[in-house]
């Protein structure tokens, strides 16, 4: 049986590869979000959003869909979703949601297709976990210039860290916190 550990260090092993949009992505999202509101407990799901790269029409990605599952009780999932979805083949992990090991944390899954390849992330945590990164997709949905430089920084950064996922997604962290900062100036200058 796979330790937490070796299961750790296969999911981060794997390759980053970014690839043109596919126009397929929101129709994957709404499959996967139709199988998660049938197979999870009644109740326990209080909404589903696509964001990350495949959310935004024209943005090179990962060909993998992100996916923020809000829950009324995170305990519950911890312990519920990986009883579901694992049996059906997930990877599932319970993390920290700011990456450093304290609270609060959350559920992420990793869904695979026949051949083995990723097709889905699942974040599954309290409402509001995942605002800033609903925040920077709805800044890149509204700002393609913005999307085209992050686009670039992605293609780049793919290439430089192709066999390191871990220092693939630190590396565009600066970007991205650059991009919210601007965004939440931007909201508060529209609400004076």
């Amino acid at each position: 049986m796979e330790t937490l550990e070796q299961k750790i260090q296969r999911v981060t092993a794997e390759h980053v590869e970014v690839v043109p949009y596919d126009s397929h992505w929101p129709a994957l999202f709404e499959e996967e979000r139709d199988h998660l509101m049938q197979c999870m407990p009644a109740g326990m799901i209080i909404r589903i959003e696509h964001f990350g790269s495949t959310s935004v029409p024209g943005l090179a990605a990962k060909p993998i869909v992100d996916m923020i599952i809000e829950v009324r009780d995170v305990q519950e999932a911890k312990v519920t979703v990986p009883q579901i979805l694992e049996p059906q083949g997930y990877d599932c992990f319970w993390r920290p949601t700011m990456g450093n090991d304290v609270p609060p944390w959350y559920t992420w899954c990793i869904k695979r297709n026949s051949a083995g390849a990723r097709t889905h992330h699942l974040h599954i945590g309290e409402v509001g976990f995942k605002d800033d990164a609903l925040l920077f997709r709805d800044t890149l949905r509204e700002n393609p210039e913005i999307a085209a430089e992050y686009q670039e920084l992605k293609l780049r950064l793919a290439g430089e860290h192709h066999t390191d996922r871990v220092a693939y997604t630190a590396a565009k962290g600066e970007f991205i916190q650059q991009v919210l900062r601007d965004a939440r100036a931007r909201r508060k200058d529209q609400v004076r």
